[in-house]
């Protein structure tokens, strides 16, 4: 049997694809047709497809064209591919003329004509909604958010804003394109989308203002301090039909998706305990970071990743929290904090005047999951098990600082009229906030001298 293979996204499928389709099946006996999955795309920066793996695979399916449809998944998968299948012919557009020659060595490579006149990226041009963004605050997460907005598309910044004049003026020096606002209301009016980088106790009231007004909002961590104004922004959120989503860059990366995917699958059994830890030492006493009127300390600063990592693989059905932290100057600059499950414990290491190793570890009753420091960007991690022979290792790449998958996945929901992300959903949100709230009434936490 001749066998054909070809491997795309097909977003948006057009006729474009489907002429190509039909001339790769008329090369052979047999096409397979590989799908790039979502993480896969993420992962090398591709961050404007509309529809998911599994939606694309039906479009693909309804063809009636390809004989079989298997994931594209990691990088080297085409060679692997090849072989399994015993492929004779690859074959892909002609705009990829030489860029896969390499694969000379073990089938044929046939480049085919692409369709004039249409293509994926003229259709979301054609299609694509534009929306004027505005950035609150402009401090270190602001000015780090400001390049990545120009990987995706349809989203512009147009205005920023910051009370303090003297701070705007600072900020102009390096982005003189948006128009700079010391007025919330006059700011708000500018724009279609907020996101919100300022600091921890002003996060509700901008939030609050910004739903409000019926703007969608994309919110830094902490998301807010307490469930309670969670539980109302997200209400607010929902009654006016806006997007509200907590700005956990982690939750969105290609690597940390997968390894949540791997984990809930089973790989490693059933998960009994993870350890979750992330410090930073901070040595300006004067820092924000360790200012209590500006809720400074370990839990308001670093608890958001590593209540993340927890959640999102052991759920939201906690039944105990306990903390154990060093105070210096009223804020903790450690804490160690042991939550309960029914069937598992889990533990965070927080430190802003201690350094601990920043990494994650997954243990389950078959094996387990290491995730090296800085764990919370998840580019690399391991399963290990008893027999290391069956050990694997897992490469996934994120481009920049990481904050453009956020921003796509915000966009995505609203573009999508989606009301939040599965990867950070409302409860889990909702949940981080409400741990962080306990620590901060005191509730079950021990001081160490």
């Amino acid at each position: 049997m001749n066998k054909v293979i070809t491997y795309g996204t097909y977003d948006l499928l057009h006729q474009g694809h489907i002429n190509l389709l039909k001339n790769a099946k008329a090369l052979g006996d047999y096409l397979i047709v590989g799908v790039t999955s979502d993480s896969y795309d993420r992962g090398r920066g591709k961050l404007n497809v509309r529809k998911n793996v599994l939606e694309r695979i039906e479009l693909v399916k309804q063809t009636g064209l390809a004989d079989e449809i298997i994931i594209e998944d990691y990088v080297g998968q085409k060679i692997d591919d090849i072989r399994r299948f015993g492929v004779s012919v690859f074959t892909v557009g002609s705009d990829w003329e030489g860029h896969f020659d390499y694969l000379e060595e073990f089938c044929k490579v046939k480049y085919l004509p692409r369709t004039s006149g249409v293509s994926s990226t003229q259709l979301r041009n054609d299609t694509q909604m534009n929306y004027r963004l505005g950035v609150i605050g402009t401090g270190r997460i602001a000015r780090r958010f400001m390049p990545e907005v120009n990987f995706v598309a349809g989203v512009e910044v147009t205005s920023v804003l910051n009370p303090d004049p003297s701070q705007i003026k600072d900020f102009e020096k390096l982005h003189s394109n948006p128009i700079l606002f010391t007025d919330f209301d006059k700011f708000i009016d500018s724009v279609d989308l907020v996101y919100i980088a300022s600091p921890h106790l002003t996060h509700y009231d901008y939030a609050k203002k910004s739903l409000i007004a019926k703007k969608h909002v994309l919110c830094e961590i902490p998301f807010v301090l307490s469930s309670s104004e969670a539980k109302e922004l997200y209400g607010l959120a929902n009654k006016n039909k806006m997007v509200l989503m907590e700005a956990s860059k982690t939750a969105f990366f290609p690597g940390f998706n997968r390894l949540v995917t791997l984990v809930k699958s089973g790989v490693i059994g059933e998960v009994v305990d993870i350890d979750s830890s992330l410090s930073k030492l901070i040595v300006d006493k004067y820092s924000r970071e360790l200012d209590e009127s500006q809720a400074g300390g370990s839990v308001t600063e670093l608890a958001s990743y590593p209540l993340l990592s927890i959640i999102k693989i052991l759920g939201c059905e906690i039944k105990d929290v306990k903390f154990y932290s060093k105070l210096k100057g009223g804020v903790d600059i450690y804490t160690k904090g042991v939550i309960l499950y029914d069937k598992a414990v889990a533990t965070i290491k927080l430190g802003l005047g201690i350094k601990t190793e920043g990494s994650l570890v997954i243990s389950g009753t078959e094996g387990y999951v290491y995730v090296p420091a800085p764990w919370w960007k998840t580019d690399y991690f391991e399963i290990r098990f008893e027999d290391q022979n069956k050990n694997k290792k897992f490469f996934y790449g994120y481009e920049g600082e990481g904050l453009r998958y956020e921003l796509q996945e915000f966009v995505s929901c609203i573009n999508d009229k989606r009301s939040s992300s599965f990867k950070l959903s409302m409860k889990e949100s909702i949940l981080i906030s409400d741990v962080i709230e306990m620590y901060r009434k005191g509730d079950k936490v021990t001081i160490i001298n």
